[in-house]
């Protein structure tokens, strides 16, 4: 096992320190971005001064959670599953409400889990971290409560005492500032808690005593059903000291005599047996089910070796309950969202792939084997779409309203309870499906082959759901047979094994069919299990069906209008390019029970175009692009109820400014070339640009149309190029003097930094200092924190002639994209004194830029990173930066 220390050094080692936390107002986005904080940021934080915070609110209550009934008999409920993930890739550049990847974290096994921690944060970015609100929204729907992280680093890794002693800080009332603003952004967001993990080394025992303290006052101030969960790390002298249990040393954290400290506490992961643990709890006269026996499977996932029997001792109950360390392991190691879920499965379930035969999974059993699936299911309306919360496409009603792949796990629905609960016959497959959705980006595939003579029953959804007189269930499917070969079962809480089959008997032929079912006979019960059962007269080979919805409703004689959300309108805007834009919208909520709003542009032919969703009455809509060159663009807000009926629409609307002139810019592969080598030129006009013009003085060819062309030159010599943009509404010129130099000494050209003489503005650690920018390996770099800009130079050792730099970002090493720097200068000089700009960019994207410039004498270079990442990140990283040229005449 490895302490839950040692698991923040691998994060350093692989991300530079950048577990990132957004900053207000520190990103050059428009998009609103989940919040972080350091303390002195979160002591000054207040929702009023935060432009931010209302798009970081959930709108979802915590659900009801219920077990009914167990599939296996390993099983249990009274020991609890905590989770420690990593639930966004970076803390920084995290949407408020969704993003638009495909490929995100949309985790789905909430009904094993009891409590959930948002693992975020570090000494690079900021140490405070509440919830992205599309995932405290996903918790609450499936019934989980969700916590904040509070990190205090060890020193090694950049973390500070002043740190704690600012979160430390008493009123001279007694009152602690800190906790009352972890509290109000708790109660502002709509999360359930805090995990508070002190690792920062040098406090004493009146350091302890103060943190006791300050847990004491949370417990004393927090609303009722918040969750405060303490770290086994310090003890009661101050010390870092895992303990790896309950003990002397660590319990004042948990309970203080008739004081209750914290609510639970997660314990480090050096532990054979907690027996110990368990007696020590119940000897506090706390459950030993507050106490979360840890195991890091953030490396090795389902190749953990875990000591099972230390915590789930055989024949006996449970000695205390679970605390599973990053299991985003499972989408972190996946290079695809199919693989990511199969994973996933395999996690959760175990290789059997069902969660009734676990005892078949070998040495990771999966988790289902040990916690019994809870079921969040208990109100009517109950709708699934299979909607996992992303998608390459947004289908609405089975129409594609939107092209654009997205995630938003607000919009995820709960999905099924079991996977895959299968009886009886097995060469039918179960999936979701990321190709065809009838609302959202998925639904539920069913293929193979349907065996005549022993038919698959597959067991969905654990619910709690109490039928009245008008109660109805309905299915949405298609399939290419010529008959479904389906029925929808439901069973009873008096007798959940037993259950009674609809026939599904519309003929789809791939189109969108509906069957629904009267339960009136039934009335009075309540519906235990949701399933399919799958037949045929004949086998059915290579077959498809898709499962597009299942609801559960109390069917209304006459339909009632949804109410339509009040007062729409464009909050603010921001226009960029003339042709791009960012809008806030904002209205007042429908008075009917809605599930979200749907937010959708009007096209010139009436057509309708998704934008996004959100449970919230605020939406930000970023980077709308203008169409074509229209003058006005037209919204539409439609209040979704929870039964998916649509309101009529609130329509807003903004007007664009004029349509722009084009701006000329262009850039070359190479500005030094041999006579007749090919030189690629590539157009960087701005957008609106229609057509270009280029004129190529000595180049072959001398004029061109192309967007991109290609040209060589036969004599030696300095030329100029010149580049006309032109639109309906005008015309740009740009001419670069002396641009191109055709010389035969461009076969000289190297990099002429390589392991030669650097200084930085400073370094994250030893082994990531200024020289290995330049050693010419992309498995070492420069990294330093603090606050932006940072600067690396670089001496030559004598003058050169400079045609190109080409720098290595962080995900040239490996590192996310997020992290690759998006504003730096690059300066020349011949003196190391004076300095000539000769490179500004602000934003980069991509892992490797290349820069080529006009011929330039120098011996000294320097890189200034003025916007380290993509996001709020102020850590510098470059794997490699390369001086091209040749040695001065």
């Amino acid at each position: 096992m490895i302490s839950l220390k040692k698991s923040h050094v691998f994060m350093a080692a692989f991300f530079g320190l950048c577990f990132i936390l957004l900053l207000p107002n520190t990103s050059s986005a428009k998009q609103p971005e989940s919040s972080y904080w350091y303390p002195d940021q979160l002591l000054n934080w207040s929702p009023e001064k935060d432009p931010n915070a209302e798009f970081n609110r959930s709108q979802i209550p915590l659900a009801k959670r219920e077990v009914l009934y167990k599939v296996n008999e390993n099983a249990q409920s009274d020991a609890k599953l905590v989770a420690l993930s990593a639930l966004n890739s970076n803390t920084s550049g995290v949407p408020s409400q969704g993003g638009k990847d495909f490929m995100a974290n949309t985790f789905s096994y909430w009904q094993y889990v009891d409590l959930m921690v948002y693992w975020a944060g570090s000494a690079g970015e900021g140490i405070i971290v509440p919830p992205s609100a599309d995932v405290i929204d996903a918790a609450h729907k499936n019934g989980v409560p969700i916590l904040g992280n509070v990190f205090f680093p060890p020193t090694v890794y950049g973390g500070k005492t002043e740190w704690v002693n600012q979160m430390l800080t008493q009123r001279e009332d007694g009152s602690f500032p800190a906790a009352d603003k972890l509290l109000e952004a708790a109660d502002y967001y709509g999360f359930d808690g805090w995990f508070i993990n002190q690792e920062t080394e040098g406090g004493d025992a009146k350091t302890a005593q103060k943190m006791q303290q300050f847990l004491v006052y949370l417990q004393n101030h927090k609303q009722k059903d918040m969750h405060i969960m303490w770290y086994d790390s310090m003890t009661n002298d101050g010390r870092i000291n895992w303990q790896n249990a309950l003990t002397d040393k660590n319990s004042s954290f948990l309970q203080d005599g008739k004081t209750r400290v914290s609510d639970s506490m997660f314990l480090n992961f050096w532990w054979r047996d907690q027996q110990s643990s368990s007696n020590k709890a119940q000897e506090l006269g706390r459950s030993p089910y507050d106490l979360f026996t840890g195991i890091d499977v953030e490396a090795n996932g389902t190749g953990t070796k875990v000591p099972w029997q230390g915590i789930f001792p055989e024949g006996k109950a449970p000695l205390t309950s679970l605390g599973v360390y990053r299991p985003d392991w499972a989408f972190k190691t996946a290079e695809t969202m199919e693989q990511f879920y199969q994973k996933e499965n395999e996690f959760w379930v175990g290789k059997s792939g069902n969660p009734a035969l676990t005892n078949e999974n070998g040495t990771w059993k999966g988790l289902a084997h040990y916690f019994t699936a809870k079921t969040a299911i208990e109100e009517l309306p109950f709708v699934t779409h299979f909607n996992t919360g992303s998608g390459k496409f947004f289908a609405v009603d089975g129409q594609k309203v939107s092209d654009q792949s997205w995630n938003n796990r607000s919009l995820q629905d709960i999905l099924p309870t079991w996977r895959w609960l299968k009886e009886g016959g097995q060469a039918v497959n179960v999936d979701f499906d990321w190709n065809t959705a009838y609302y959202g980006g998925s639904s539920l595939k069913l293929s193979g082959t349907i065996d005549a003579n022993n038919p698959t029953h597959l067991k969905l959804y654990k619910t709690n759901l109490h039928i009245q007189k008008d109660t109805e269930i309905a299915l949405t499917y298609k399939t290419d047979m010529k008959k479904p070969n389906m029925k929808l079962g439901i069973s009873f809480t008096n007798n959940p094994d037993q259950f009674v089959f609809f026939d599904v008997k519309k003929q789809s032929h791939q189109q969108w069919m509906t069957d629904s079912f009267k339960l009136k006979k039934y009335s009075g019960k309540t519906i235990a299990a949701i399933s399919l059962f799958v037949e045929s007269d004949n086998e059915v080979k290579d077959f498809t069906t898709n499962i597009g919805e299942i609801k559960v409703y109390n069917k209304q004689e006459k339909h009632t209008a949804i109410d339509s959300p009040k007062q729409g309108k464009v909050s603010k805007i921001e226009f960029s390019k003339g042709i791009y834009a960012d809008a806030a919208l904002a209205w007042n909520p429908a008075a009917s029970d809605v599930s979200h709003y749907e937010i959708y542009r009007k096209l010139p032919n009436n057509e309708k175009e998704f934008v996004g969703a959100t449970p919230n009455h605020v939406y930000y809509i970023s980077n709308l692009k203008r169409n074509g060159k229209e003058g006005s663009t037209n919204l539409e807000i439609v209040a979704v109820n929870k039964e998916f009926k649509r309101s009529e629409p609130e329509a807003v609307s903004f007007e664009w400014p004029p349509y722009p002139k084009p701006e000329a810019d262009f850039r070359a592969d190479k500005t030094v070339a041999a006579p007749g080598e090919k030189i690629q030129f590539f157009n960087a006009s701005s957008e609106v640009t229609e057509e270009v013009e280029w004129h190529f003085e000595g180049g072959t060819p001398s004029v061109s149309q192309e967007n991109n062309p290609v040209v060589s030159y036969d004599k030696e010599g300095v030329y100029p190029v010149t580049l006309i943009a032109k639109n309906s509404e005008g015309e740009s010129v740009l001419t670069k003097e002396a641009m191109i130099t055709i010389s035969e000494a461009a076969k000289d050209i190297k990099n002429v930094a390589l392991n030669k003489s650097a200084v930085a503005s400073g370094q994250c650690a030893p082994a990531e200092a200024a020289k290995y920018a330049f050693d010419g390996a992309v498995n070492s770099k420069w990294c330093a924190l603090g606050d932006a800009p940072h600067w690396l130079k670089v001496d030559l050792g004598g003058s050169y002639e400079i045609s190109k730099f080409v720098i290595h970002h962080a995900q040239a090493g490996g590192e996310p994209q997020a992290f690759n720097t998006q504003g730096f200068r690059i300066e020349v000089s011949t003196d190391g004194e004076n300095w000539t700009e000769a490179v500004k960019v602000t934003d980069n994207t991509e892992a490797v830029s290349e820069h080529s410039i006009t011929l330039t004498s120098a011996r000294y270079v320097r890189l200034w990173v003025d916007k380290p990442t993509q996001g709020g990140d102020q850590a510098a990283r470059i794997y490699e930066f390369e001086v091209h040229g040749f040695p001065s005449p």
